[in-house]
């Protein structure tokens, strides 16, 4: 019996334990609206590979923006996931990533999820659509809506839980590293015709490259006189000069409020990591 009693205790302060020692390690958000450029920044490099830069999915991962079910994990068990993985998933761990990274990370989450705060609008969004499709040329790589490039993410929703001053900084931020999944190759055949674009799939013999026009070349790399990556972004690092402040202005306020087109009409995705 004084075993049983012994064991009882153990089983009480492990359970009292685990959760403050969990929280140390991964400290909850103080508010559910609070997120940082740095949690922008880690969720672009991070994650939208695979969940899209708006967090609901894509071929490679669920929906982790509007599924009810990851709307309605902790912040401990959002950090958790993150930092550990999910075994027998696709989901990764990534300890790489701090604990004050991670609560950054989880604090755009939850923008994502729509629980951030409104936003004023800096400028005129129709102006902004004007400048989107015209003068500022972001629809030639940039899709919104349907409408425009693939070169670059779509950036339907992308913007809409973000201040304008972390829109402004991204569109002008110099200089630029290329986001995953969209680094850029030249290459030159054996026959000397020269290539660029996108390596949308490569492995140790063979590149897959997405021309400019949106067409697909298949190399055998031992085929090739020369191959050449950049850790450059297509983007345009000018925009600082291209753009006069009340422009960047209009340009954010179109992002902050871009509609999905697709919404309506989106077909059911999973709503959890299995």
């Amino acid at each position: 019996m004084q075993k049983l009693f012994v064991a009882i205790g153990l089983g009480v302060l492990m359970a009292l334990y685990l959760p403050i020692s969990f929280a140390q390690e991964h400290p909850v958000r103080k508010s559910a609206t609070h997120h940082t450029l740095s949690g922008r920044s880690s969720f672009n490099s991070s994650c939208a590979a695979c969940h899209g830069l708006d967090g609901r999915g894509g071929d490679k991962a669920p929906n982790i923006a509007t599924s009810v079910r990851i709307q309605h994990l902790s912040d401990a068990e959002l950090a958790g996931i993150i930092s550990n993985g999910v075994p027998g998933t696709g989901m990764p761990a990534f300890h790489s990533l701090t604990p004050k990274e991670i609560d950054g990370l989880v604090g755009y989450l939850r923008s994502l999820q729509g629980k951030g705060e409104a936003q004023a609008l800096p400028g005129n969004p129709l102006h902004g659509e004007e400048i989107f499709f015209g003068k500022g040329e972001c629809s030639s790589c940039h899709t919104v809506s349907g409408k425009g490039g693939f070169l670059g993410p779509d950036l339907t929703n992308h913007a809409a839980t973000s201040s304008a001053a972390a829109i402004r900084d991204e569109i002008i931020k110099s200089p630029r590293m290329p986001a995953h999944g969209y680094r850029t190759a030249f290459l030159t055949t054996a026959n000397g015709e020269r290539f660029e674009g996108l390596v949308r799939n490569e492995d140790n013999f063979t590149l897959q490259l997405q021309a400019k026009d949106g067409s697909f070349h298949f190399f055998r790399k031992s085929q090739l006189q020369k191959l050449e990556y950049s850790d450059g972004s297509l983007m345009p690092s000018d925009y600082k000069e291209h753009l006069t402040e009340s422009e960047l202005n209009d340009l954010a306020s179109y992002l902050m409020t871009t509609p999905d087109a697709t919404k309506a009409t989106a077909a059911p995705r999973k709503d959890d990591f299995e």
